[in-house]
């Protein structure tokens, strides 16, 4: 199914079925599930609904003590596998072309924000281009701004990309050939004010696992969210008890006299009580283990699930430890990065096919065994043993295991690997230079001592 056979069939041959599209109740659906993501990003969460009650005839504020272990948590998800930039391996020719596109366009940072919002919202889309300057790069698309159509075998045929801004609706259309702006700026009409082709075709949609729709993905913050409330909730009541329920009750067992006593002139108030009467002050004991028990607990689960290490967040002593050890703590942040790295290689070389497709129209050419040999190599941000790196990737050296190049590429000091390879081989065409000069200086002087 094309495109012009799904307008005709799903929006019976409507010309501003892209309209119709985003005011689909399963995408304005999807729309406000990100939206609400957002909210809670930014502090929105369910604790603050609690409402100002009446406390001893007086309103009380209720504390909403707000935790943002989800902000913590997508942050550190994102900077464990990206913190270091991707490596690009593959043949020479393309593979220096292809570092050249990513500086320009500044894709290590583009990458970040594509596995941010991947993690966040389980969707992020990109759409590659050619700016007015001749460079190659790429525009992230919000994933509350972008509604993809898939035809019947869940293959894209078309993009729309719905957005407000002065008091407008703007609709960009993304189809395989071309690309069209529509506004209702100025009268409220719908009408085209760009157009232009498209030459790298449809965005590319990076997406995680979701087991109920095989379209769209799902956002990591759905599997911990219930257990940071169940934190903040914890707290917030706790807190209260404080205030509200540890209010000690004044308590008097037995006779109270009156007019007995000491002058309260000398020695200020007090009161005064007959034989074995009794006078205390009485409170609600606080179970403070019980507290701890289920906070620590809900903390461990919220570690689990969120698979990370727990060093991360402080619930671990890391003393002492060896490079097995640690390799087990940072065990499950290595399965979940692995996962978000699956993710991403499924857009990111469908990238690489584009930017490859796109430097051809611009003069490169590459054969189909050149273009096969890209690839990329991640870069997991788990402490290590940088010595015992050095020394094994030096030992592979030695033995003729690894090039010079696969070297550069794992050790831990080098970040450019084309550039380094560069100097040193003008530092041996140097040492070269030095060396033959100094043997016909020798071979000089050894003629003139003959003569």
């Amino acid at each position: 199914m094309n495109i012009q056979e799904y307008i005709k069939i799903v929006h019976n041959g409507n010309q501003l079925w892209f309209v119709d599209e985003v005011s689909h109740y399963t995408n304005q659906k999807r729309v406000l599930d990100v939206i609400e993501k957002k909210k809670y990003l930014d502090g929105k969460h369910a604790i603050s609904n609690r409402v100002v009650e009446n406390y001893n005839g007086k309103p009380y504020e209720q504390r909403k003590v707000v935790l943002q272990y989800a902000k913590q948590i997508v942050n550190l998800e994102t900077t464990y596998l990206l913190k270091k930039p991707l490596t690009i391996t593959g043949d020479e020719s393309i593979v220096a072309d292809i570092k050249k596109v990513y500086k320009k366009g500044k894709y290590d940072k583009f990458d970040f924000d594509v596995l941010n919002s991947l993690v966040k919202y389980g969707n992020a889309y990109e759409y590659v281009y050619v700016n007015e300057k001749g460079n190659i790069c790429s525009k992230l698309i919000p994933s509350e701004c972008a509604y993809p159509i898939y035809d019947d075998e869940i293959k894209m045929i078309a993009f729309v990309e719905y957005y407000t801004s002065l008091d407008a609706d703007w609709y960009i259309v993304y189809y395989e050939d071309s690309v069209i702006k529509y506004s209702t700026v100025g009268d409220g009409e719908v009408k085209v004010v760009e157009s232009h082709n498209n030459v790298s075709g449809l965005p590319i949609h990076y997406k995680s696992d979701n087991e109920l729709d095989n379209a769209f993905g799902k956002s990591d913050l759905d599997d911990f969210i219930n257990i940071i409330d169940a934190m903040e909730d914890l707290l917030s009541k706790f807190s209260d008890s404080f205030y509200k329920f540890h209010n000690p009750i004044p308590t008097i067992i037995g006779q109270q006299l009156k007019g007995e006593g000491l002058s309260p002139h000398i020695v200020g108030g007090g009161i005064t009580l007959d034989d074995n009467a009794d006078f205390k002050m009485v409170s609600n004991q606080i179970n403070h283990q019980a507290f701890q028990v289920i906070y620590d607990t809900l903390k461990q689960e919220l570690i689990n699930i969120a698979s990370i290490p727990a060093v991360s967040l402080n619930s671990t002593d890391v003393s002492n430890l060896s490079e097995t050890s640690m390799q087990m703590l940072y065990q499950l942040a290595d399965m979940k990065a692995g996962i978000n790295e699956k993710y991403l290689r499924e857009g990111l070389e469908q990238r690489n096919e584009k930017v490859v497709q796109l430097l051809e129209t611009l003069g490169k050419s590459y054969d189909e065994d050149t273009i096969d040999s890209l690839d990329m190599v991640f870069h997991y941000s788990r402490p290590v043993d940088e010595t015992n790196v050095i020394d094994n990737v030096v030992k592979l050296y030695q033995v003729g295991a690894i090039s010079l190049e696969s070297l550069l590429d794992i050790a831990p000091y080098i970040t450019n690997t084309h550039q380094e390879l560069e100097r040193i081989k003008n530092d041996a065409t140097k040492a070269g230079t030095e060396t033959s000069n100094e043997n016909v200086e020798d071979n000089e002087s050894t003629g003139k001592e003959q003569e």
